[in-house]
């Protein structure tokens, strides 16, 4: 059997922040910690890894990690003193529970400002063996966490954030590229415009472009409802190589409507489930690989991975997690020694 995996295993992106980084944060032990999560991934047996995103973590913002933070706070065109008025305004809007304040108000025109993603990625990419991959919060999520007092509605944002996006993505020199969207899952109805402007970024990845979907993680929970039959017509839709997509958590016959998913589309599977503190076995791994390609055809599973990223979890647990994935991959593969 060829010694190339026919399946590449992946993670999504986060990790836990070693508390050490927390204690003493300086651009130096980012550096040394960044080094400790790619190491840990390519010592399991990762295929394509993550920086971790140690960067992004604002313990201020503990809702959405740096998920939003990051990316928005540098933009020009975003204030970030907002008055008790809007404050209230926000948290009236639908679907934004899951946050108690804003990232910020948006009352200009959208420009990158101060956000340099091609440095973060350059700084990650030196220190991975591996392939690497960087990922990059979409603009359906992006717009609908921010409070918008300039546009004309949300998809005008989200396209207005998508050409700030596509201009740094373009100068990414990352093997693969990752647009992560965790907000839409829980609004289908809006598919038509989050596709639209998740094109204009995908469009302007030099590499591979992928897309990353869930339904939330916060504390362990599910922050959005619904189904991935609702957002088929939006998968199909993307200009992606592929999709990482939360799998394992979710209801098992859900796993059919992929049969729909455009075959050109490479297909990953969540297999390891990050809202669950319990180890997945190798063999766990595996027959969640079997059964995916039982039910989608032989082939069909390109990448597996966690459902999300680690960052709610403690490290041992991560670890682990991370290891069953390639064992199971083994496993499944014939691999295993």
């Amino acid at each position: 059997m060829s010694s190339v995996p026919r399946i590449r295993t992946t993670v999504v992106g986060s990790y836990p922040v070693p508390e050490w980084l927390v204690a003493a944060p300086s651009e130096q032990a980012l550096i040394d910690a960044t080094r400790v999560v790619i190491a840990t991934q390519e010592a399991a047996g990762v295929d394509v890894v993550c920086d971790g995103e140690l960067y992004r973590f604002d313990i201020n913002h503990p809702e959405t990690n740096g998920m939003i933070e990051y990316f928005v706070r540098p933009m020009q065109g975003v204030r970030l003193q907002m008055t008790f008025d809007e404050v209230m305004a926000y948290r009236s809007l639908p679907g934004m529970r899951f946050r108690t304040r804003p990232p910020g108000v948006v009352d200009g025109a959208i420009s990158s400002g101060t956000l340099d993603l091609p440095l973060a990625c350059q700084r990650a990419q030196a220190l991975a063996t591996k392939t690497f991959k960087f990922t990059v919060t979409g603009p359906h999520m992006l717009a609908k966490t921010l409070l918008n007092r300039h546009y004309a509605d949300t998809p005008a944002l989200a396209h207005a954030i998508a050409d700030v996006l596509a201009e740094q993505v373009k100068h990414l020199d990352a093997d693969i590229v990752q647009l992560d969207e965790a907000n839409l899952p829980g609004h289908p109805e809006e598919w038509e415009w989050a596709a639209s402007a998740l094109n204009r970024v995908l469009d302007a990845v030099k590499t591979t472009p992928a897309v990353h979907l869930c339904f939330g993680n916060y504390g362990g929970q599910s922050v959005q409802h619904g189904t991935w039959e609702q957002l088929m017509r939006y998968l199909n839709a993307l200009h992606a190589d592929h999709v990482v997509l939360e799998c394992a958590h979710r209801p098992p016959e859900e796993l059919a409507v992929f049969k729909d998913l455009k075959p050109e589309i490479g297909f990953g599977l969540g297999v390891v489930d990050i809202k669950a503190t319990e180890i997945e076995s190798a063999d766990a791994v595996a027959r969640a690989i079997e059964r995916a390609e039982n039910l989608l055809g032989a082939g069909r599973v390109r990448y597996i991975h966690p459902d999300c990223g680690f960052w709610m979890l403690k490290r041992p647990i991560a670890d682990a997690k991370i290891r069953a994935l390639a064992q199971g991959r083994d496993l499944y593969e014939g691999r295993a020694h």
